[in-house]
């Protein structure tokens, strides 16, 4: 697994973030596909009030329900607050799931509701990668993860209520927002450290602790349980089998032979008997009775990652690396190769005769296994003795004598959307191109959210080339694609650095020269949900508790934090969308952030329901949305001195600095010119920002045409701009000249010149 920072934490940086991060993520397919590897899968034992289901969890960050027919799967319910990879998941009792993640937690779920998260649960210090239940106790369940730690769970005392869960373990739905139908009580939160892995604090003076078993001195990569909960084995980077007592956390045996990392391991009812899987691509059968490894199985020629096994313990399922899935008989040795995919192989599910295998792609195949029967799948022929040492299946595949698959096709396929593996931020910095695992290269706009074109199977290189502009626009996000999809980073005060005119988005009824902050809209845009529930709620001016959020309130908070803020005057305060920055309802994104209480959380932006505040979110967003109101950004003034072209006889008074937002175009330049030349100083309503003053330097406006024509526009002079002897288009920015023609740290030197004939 490898160590990448989660989408809900800061870039690979040392320095700590001041600020919290909020990370929108975007879809272009609905909610019924995941769009990443998927890590793990859970099966009921038997149908649930008659209905057969799948459970799955993916790097996208979610998990799933599928209701399942004999060819057909419906995606029931989504499971969303993890924000970062689901590795593992499991079933306890009648309706619990429980499921771990990159994102240092351990979530609990009603699996039977529509999605809501119940329980929180905080111990570990890095990524949690492992599950393990016991069948018969489903008070039970212990986690592993890469800081080493195993913890062994008691449900019932996690959610009592008398245990007040402390600092160290637990919250309700990570952010304080209560999945309907939860009648839980709201716990004390914790605030999450902002380092690059999310850590808990150190306070474990009061509340549940869970129980440690601690041994491991590196990551642990599997765990298993029997059926009563007496008993727990884990393997992980130290390539030895360690067994628990879970009742206690004590070390009862360390299990030796493994030369790699232990990614797999099961457990026999009855605790007699383990299977592990390892990365040294064998298969090693322990009696723990004897303490020893009774059988090793030279099945694979990679690493091997997952095991199912039959009820009997007769019979074992594996798959790993080398994207084949076989089946052993433990006893007579025979090894039988089912069938051969695309993809590494995650995690194996038994689900009557069939088999569902998760790999690294985004959808779960189901191959026929005669699960209940493995002995008739030897039947057919083509089966082979699994030696005792690695290398001897190595070899058998030099040398050519791969075993042929018996399935060629799987029965039936949960189909996901392709993960996104290349992006590229286009230099307007409102669109990103994307190429999938499939191939596809699509263009995303990020204000919205949505893709505006789909190219297909072209190059992506040329593609890109195709849609280079020359534009300069400030770096207000950025991105990644960690969970298959985009996920947008708005940090502030860097979020808010970039404007366009309204002229310039084609937003209809606003002055065509007003500066739109893009991040500020953005927001409104994510937000407008949340905002309308709040105002039907609380009307206008009511916060989530009943008070008012007024400016003043905020400013308070700010201030106390030893924070100042600008009011943006420019800006109107409402909360119109306007449609440059509409986000899609058929498939909207999701938002991960937190606010001043409680850890990282993930949600549909359809799905707030008005009561969240700025325990949920960051105090800036709730102000830029609330308030209208962005904290001090860097200059947004583009200095740059005006003169003549050589030889040219053209004068203008001004020969000082000038100064203008750095999204002005070169045709306003030309306008000030113009006005200069003719009139000596400026007409009312030409540009009313022109200010001048004896030993000052100029300010030009941003001031637009007006309907009509002016009067030096009926003279017609016409002049050109020129920097480094280039001549620029009209329409190009102040900051475009200065990153692309001018590319030097001084102030911007622009030339102007009468055009020839004229």
């Amino acid at each position: 697994m490898h160590r990448v920072g989660s989408a809900g934490n800061t870039s690979n940086s040392s320095r700590p973030r001041k600020e919290k991060r909020l990370t929108y993520v975007l879809s272009d397919a609905n909610d019924s596909k995941h769009s990443a590897g998927i890590n793990c899968l859970a099966v009921p034992k038997s149908s649930i009030d008659g209905y057969n289901y799948l459970f799955t969890g993916s790097r996208d960050g979610t998990l799933k329900r599928w209701s399942l027919d004999e060819d057909a799967a419906s995606c029931s319910a989504t499971f969303e607050s993890h924000v970062d990879w689901v590795n593992d998941a499991v079933l306890v009792g009648n309706n619990r799931l429980i499921s771990c993640s990159s994102d240092g937690t351990v979530k609990t779920w009603n699996c039977l509701t529509d999605g809501g998260c119940t329980k929180t649960l905080r111990q570990h210090s890095d990524y949690v990668t492992c599950l393990a239940a016991a069948e018969k106790n489903s008070n039970v369940v212990a986690s592993g993860g890469l800081g080493g730690e195993v913890f062994i769970w008691d449900l019932e005392a996690a959610y009592a209520p008398s245990s007040k869960l402390s600092d160290a373990t637990g919250d309700e739905c990570s952010n304080g927002i209560i999945a309907s139908g939860n009648s839980l009580p709201v716990t004390s939160l914790h605030a999450i450290s902002s380092s690059n892995n999310i850590s808990t604090h150190s306070n474990h003076s009061h509340g549940y602790v869970p129980i440690a078993a601690k041994g491991h001195k590196e990551s642990v990569y599997a765990l298993a349980m029997n059926d009563s909960g007496t008993l727990l084995v884990s393997g992980g980077t130290e390539k030895v089998v360690r067994v628990w007592d879970p009742r206690t956390g004590s070390k009862t045996m360390k299990l030796r032979g493994h030369t790699d990392n232990i990614r797999a391991l099961l457990l026999d009812s009855t605790g007699r008997f383990c299977l592990s899987g390892s990365s040294d691509s064998m298969i090693r059968l322990w009696d723990l009775g004897q303490q020893r490894c009774v059988h090793s199985y030279a099945v694979h020629t990679d690493s091997v990652w997952a095991l199912a096994s039959t009820p009997s313990f007769s019979y074992v399922y594996s798959g790993g690396r080398d994207l084949s899935l076989y089946v052993t008989d433990l006893s007579t040795r025979e090894s039988l190769l089912l069938c051969t995919g695309e993809y590494p192989i995650q995690q194996l599910a038994i689900h009557d005769e069939n088999i569902w295998v998760a790999t690294t792609d985004s959808s779960v195949h189901r191959w026929p296994a005669e699960g209940r029967n493995p002995h008739k799948a030897f039947e057919r022929g083509g089966s082979f003795v699994a030696g005792n040492l690695s290398f001897s299946r190595a070899r058998a595949s030099l040398e050519g004598s791969t075993p042929v698959p018996v399935y060629k096709e799987p029965t039936f396929t949960i189909s996901g959307a392709p993960a996104i593996v290349q992006h590229e931020i286009l230099n307007n910095r409102r669109h990103i191109l994307t190429k999938d695992a499939a191939g596809s290269v699509k263009l995303w706009e990020v204000t919205r959210g949505i893709v505006i074109e789909d190219y297909g199977k072209v190059s992506y290189e040329e593609k890109k080339e195709e849609l280079f502009e020359m534009v300069s626009i400030p770096a207000w996000f950025t991105v990644d694609t960690r969970l298959g999809s985009l996920s947008v980073h708005l940090d502030t005060p860097q979020c808010f650095s970039a404007e366009m005119y309204s002229a310039d988005l084609n937003i209809t009824g606003k002055p065509e020269d007003d500066k739109v902050n893009l991040a500020r809209e953005t927001l409104k845009g994510l937000m407008a949900h949340w905002l309308a529930k709040r105002k039907q709620r609380f009307g206008s001016q009511a916060s989530a508790n009943g008070e008012v959020l007024s400016s003043k309130d905020i400013s308070a908070r700010s201030l106390s934090h030893s924070r100042l803020e600008a009011v943006d005057g420019n800006a109107e305060n409402d909360s119109m969308v306007y449609s440059p920055f509409e986000f899609s309802t058929v498939s909207p994104p999701s938002i991960i952030t937190e606010g001043s209480q409680g850890g990282p959380w993930r949600r549909n932006i359809t799905e707030f329901d008005g009561t969240e505040d700025e325990k949920d979110f960051p105090w800036w967003c709730l102000d830029c949305v609330l308030n209208n109101r962005l904290p001090p950004r860097e200059n947004t003034k583009c200095s740059f001195y005006l003169h003549p072209c050589e030889g040219s006889s053209i004068q203008i008074l001004t020969q000082g600095k000038l100064s203008a937002p750095r999204i002005l175009r070169v045709n306003k330049v030309v306008n000030y010119v113009v006005e200069k030349m003719v009139l000596d100083k400026p007409l009312d309503n030409v540009n009313p920002d022109i200010s001048f003053g004896p030993g000052l330097s100029s300010t030009v406006g941003d001031g637009s045409f007006r309907s009509g024509l002016k009067p030096w526009q009926k003279l017609k002079p016409s002049i050109e701009i020129l920097c480094n002897n280039q001549v620029l288009s009209p329409d190009m920015s102040l900051a475009t000249v200065r990153n692309y023609i001018w590319k030097k740290p001084e102030d911007l030197v622009l030339n102007y010149r009468m055009l020839q004939g004229r």
